[in-house]
């Protein structure tokens, strides 16, 4: 093997080594300032969601050291920043709560090994091939979800807010019960650091968006806790965080731990195909680079395996970083890497600013930035454009908010899916006419030109024949030759738009061709594509029906049925004027002479 062929290995499975080589002086200069830019903002940001998930601050740094130095070798996007995010917080901690108490160290266990099996489950899709499941999570359960986790996540950061412990829970009645439980417990020193904080993170983000706003608040609301000791008065501090880069730890394995975190990770896993797919197409198609999906999938699967062996929780595409990112100038994905020196330098050096750090203002962070997914703008497009998609998109809203994230996910791809077989199985059917001067054939009920040919249905399923509707085309076909059935000779179906046919199918079809017959009317396909005739032959009905009712197209089916009662009715006409006299063979002569059905047809064509 000589080293070309080694590199071109090498170039397939390290994503880096393709464009490494055309990386220059003025690239990085942007990386770099895009990377200071987004790892600036993302100190305080992961910090407050680590608390979200139940684990100390401190995770969140780590969630965006290791992770974010593997990307860029496998990855294929150059704009997406890693991290932890908000929405996968809240659903680990849906999940992992039930089998460990929040801030244990079981629970950071538990959280740890959700990571690596999250990777590992990422890496054998990618392997797989299997990145198509990402459309089971459909737009409308995509808008339910994230419009109800911003609230599940701004009412577990009440408590906080407040002053008073808040029992977890992703069920938001059972949070408003407790908060009003215990009202009056409220500090009111933690209360007004925290409504401070939304005011200001508001007001700034109005002012100069691009501004660290995060950063000030955190600086200063641990400056005002230190001078005014407020911590005296009651107020949670963030405390003593370990310094130094996380240390290498082994997971306890348990099937029976994995077991019963395997629904929580494919929910997360599902959550994360689709974050990492929406956010890489959208810079992909904006700077005209090829995105390679599967190669995303095992990134993302490899940053989390690896990642969690270095205590980080499970890491995905931020939106808000990302967009932070894009703006600030990336150009690769080496703006992960400067993002993660950034945490990895606040490991080693700052981690002690952090003890006056009132949790007050951590929780004014999570709320302000989880309120600014909700999108009312997105539900009235659903409304307007596709007034089914917005019922689903509000049925599963409801149902995360009421039932559980993974149970409302889990119902909401339910219903999508019960949606998509209701339409299929009653898909768009109709009967065509002859567009005159033309050798084409439309939807008579839309178009007025359009007008029936004599003796003849013709027939249009815009959808593949399946057993979701395999028995409601039965039905139509046989109703309407049932309404014309003294009136016509034939049945022609237009198949251009079958694409396949399942064995529920070819019986409901062998059905109707049986009652066709008895009814001593033809049934003819026209333009029915080789997937679709492929089981027909297979079956026996094909055969059975005969080659000849099998044609190019509609045309060339209504002309080899008008030549063939053509050559019929002549045969009969001869044979009825044997045998008259001269008078009668005078007149069958006149009538012979009159244009045929094919030659009206033609003539109309021409």
């Amino acid at each position: 093997m000589n080293l070309n062929s080694l590199f071109d290995r090498f170039k397939s499975q390290f994503v880096i080594l393709r464009w490494l080589p055309d990386y220059n002086g003025k690239k990085f200069q942007k990386d770099l300032i895009a990377g200071l830019t987004v790892g600036f903002i993302s100190v305080p940001q992961l910090m407050a969601y680590a608390v979200i998930a139940g684990l100390s601050p401190v995770y969140g740094l780590y969630g965006s050291l290791i992770p974010l130095l593997l990307y860029p070798l496998f990855g294929t996007s150059r704009h997406i920043a890693l991290g932890i995010v908000a929405t996968d917080m809240i659903i680990i901690a849906s999940g992992a709560s039930l089998i460990a108490t929040p801030g244990t160290d079981q629970y950071v266990s538990l959280v740890l090994l959700l990571t690596m099996f999250t990777g590992l489950i990422h890496m054998s899709l990618s392997l797989l091939r299997m990145g198509f499941l990402v459309n089971l999570l459909s737009k409308p359960v995509i808008y339910g979800f994230t419009a109800a986790a911003p609230l599940i996540i701004g009412f577990s950061q009440v408590g906080n807010l407040l002053g008073f412990d808040l029992e977890r829970s992703q069920y938001i009645w059972v949070l408003a019960v407790d908060a009003w439980s215990n009202l009056e417990a409220v500090n009111m020193w933690a209360l007004g650091i925290g409504f401070t904080g939304i005011i200001l993170l508001v007001l700034i983000k109005k002012i100069k968006p691009m501004f660290p706003r995060a950063l000030l608040l955190l600086s200063a609301g641990g400056a005002a806790v230190w001078f005014f000791n407020l911590d005296d008065y009651g107020v949670d501090l963030i405390g003593s965080i370990p310094s130094g880069l996380p240390s290498f730890r082994l997971h306890d394995l348990s099937f029976g731990d994995l077991r019963a975190l395997l629904p929580t990770a494919i929910t997360l896993v599902l959550i994360q195909l689709m974050s990492v797919m929406s956010l890489g197409k959208t810079f992909a198609n904006k700077y005209k680079y090829p995105l390679n999906p599967n190669r995303e999938f095992f990134a993302i699967g490899i940053a989390n395996f690896l990642g969690s062996f270095f205590q980080s929780p499970p890491i995905s595409g931020s939106f808000s970083r990302t967009a932070v990112n894009d703006q600030s100038g990336a150009q690769t994905a080496l703006s992960n890497v400067v993002c993660a020196g950034v945490i990895g330098l606040t490991l080693l050096f700052l981690t002690p600013l952090f003890f006056y750090i009132p949790i007050p203002a951590l929780a004014s962070i999570i709320i302000v930035a989880t309120l600014s997914l909700l999108d009312i703008d997105e539900l009235e497009y659903l409304f307007k454009t596709k007034p089914i998609d917005a019922y689903i998109a509000i049925f599963t809203f409801l149902s995360v908010l009421l039932i559980g994230i993974q149970e409302g996910i889990l119902m909401g791809i339910g219903a999508s899916l019960v949606a998509v077989l209701y339409r299929s199985s009653r898909p768009n059917v109709a009967v065509l006419g002859h567009v005159q001067g033309s050798r084409t054939f439309r939807d008579m009920s839309k178009n007025p030109s359009a007008t029936p040919i004599e003796e003849i249905l013709i027939l249009r399923f815009d959808t593949s024949l399946s057993f979701n509707n395999a028995e409601f085309i039965k039905d139509f076909i046989i109703q309407k030759s049932e309404e014309k059935s003294k009136k016509i000779r034939a049945v022609v179906i237009d198949a251009k738009s079958i694409n396949d046919l399942d064995t529920t199918a070819i019986d409901a079809l062998q059905s109707v061709a049986e009652t066709l017959s008895d009814w001593d009317i033809e049934l003819h396909f026209g333009g029915l594509k080789t997937p679709a005739k492929k089981p027909l032959m297979r079956s026996g009905l094909a055969r059975k029906l005969g080659g000849t009712h099998f044609h190019e197209n509609t045309d060339k089916a209504v002309q080899y049925l008008l030549k063939k009662w053509d050559k019929i009715d002549q045969k009969e006409d001869e044979e009825e004027s044997d045998g008259t006299d001269t008078e009668g063979s005078d007149q069958s002569e006149e009538e012979n002479d009159e244009p045929g059905r094919l030659s009206d047809y033609l003539g109309v064509i021409d």
